[in-house]
């Protein structure tokens, strides 16, 4: 055998190798993508987890879910109204204040759910009065401890109360109608609306890619949505924050606490952070690392404290992953609502492919 030969033949090894070792460490990633919890009834785009196992799972009204507003789901699966059948049983007509008219996003921060109401049941629309507000409820004894209402000068027309984070004694939240973040004081149980139309919180027209094709807006134009992932980062000095279609930006959160502040001289301390893609939603560990989907993908991407970007999971169905969180085991929890696929992107037919699912997945 001549030498070119060995070498060509040692080459040959080497690649089959290589393809071998990458076929089974994707077989293996994609083997710890588990159902953590499944529904034929919602659209299930928002997660929070109790230390205990329970799940807490919601929907948005305008996806057309017939399932409870927000879910509390056991360890077999049964799933009840939360904290209650009232807070769940609202219709046009009825009173907004003590009811769930749109959830959008919840989170379990130090035993209490935070439920973000965008007050509106049709998408697009201008908020209720008293309907959009951000709902605390205790998870100790299922009691709803505090309502923060959004008059209609921070939640206006065409405002859809996105997300939130908190940080000290403010919780910052997305608007992704009306564009720009919200800054409420916890304490005053007053809110200030920051970055108005700002590029920052504005889409950027970038479209919306999944199975190969732009989402579309009922009106048929390109789907934009605008200010809406965000996350702290692990010391909490920083709000990255940007439209779906990204990019992410990021902006001191010691100057969005300063309420004397005006927006020209807070938009000198925004920078852009980097050019995420459109994505359904982020979520970041202690040392950093932060964790996004990425909508034409049907991927969990990573972005690690160096800048170094990379593929954690790739499974069709992780098909319009939606606010993900990690609980204190290092596992993230992604709903999957399918979003694109209800009857309001796709001309009156609902193409959802049922059940949606919470999936989860170890990280390390």
């Amino acid at each position: 055998m001549s030498k070119t030969t060995k070498t060509y033949s040692f080459l040959l090894v080497v690649v089959a190798l290589i393809i071998i070792i990458f076929f089974l460490f994707k077989t293996d990633s994609k083997s710890k993508l588990e159902t953590a919890a499944q529904t034929n009834q919602s659209n299930w785009n928002a997660v929070a987890i109790k230390t205990d196992g329970t799940i807490f799972a919601a929907a948005p009204r305008w996806s057309g879910s017939t399932g409870f507003q927000l879910s509390k789901i056991d360890k077999n699966g049964n799933k009840s109204a939360y904290p209650n059948e009232e807070w769940n049983a609202w219709k046009p007509g009825l009173p907004t204040e003590n009811a769930f008219i749109n959830i959008n996003a919840i989170r379990n921060i130090n035993n209490q759910l935070w439920v973000v109401d965008t007050g509106s049941p049709d998408f697009g629309g201008t908020p209720l009065p008293k309907g959009a507000k951000l709902v605390v409820i205790n998870l100790t004894n299922n009691k709803v401890e505090k309502i923060y209402f959004f008059d209609s000068d921070i939640a206006g027309k065409g405002s859809y109360v996105d997300d939130l984070r908190i940080h000290g004694n403010n919780a910052y939240l997305t608007d992704a109608g009306w564009p720009g973040l919200i800054v409420l004081d916890l304490q005053t149980s007053k809110a200030r609306r920051v970055l108005n139309n700002d590029v920052s919180t504005i889409s950027s027209g970038r479209p919306i890619v999944l199975d190969g094709k732009p989402v579309l807006a009922p009106n048929g134009e390109l789907l934009k949505v605008n200010a809406d992932p965000l996350e702290l980062s692990p010391d909490g000095k920083l709000l990255y924050y940007g439209p779906l279609d990204g990019p992410m930006y990021q902006v001191p959160t010691a100057a969005l606490d300063n309420a004397s502040l005006n927006d020209e001289d807070l938009k000198k301390q925004v920078k852009v952070w980097f050019d995420m893609p459109p994505s359904g939603g982020v979520a970041i560990t202690a040392d950093g690392t932060f964790y996004f989907s990425d909508l034409a993908k049907d991927a969990l991407m990573k972005r690690t404290p160096d800048g170094r970007i990379g593929v954690v999971v790739q499974d069709k169905r992780l098909h319009w992953v939606d606010a993900p969180v990690i609980d204190e085991n290092n596992v993230i929890w992604m709903p999957v609502p399918q979003i694109e696929r209800v009857s309001l992107f796709q001309k009156g037919e609902n193409k959802t492919q049922w059940p949606v699912e919470i999936l989860k997945y170890p990280l390390k």
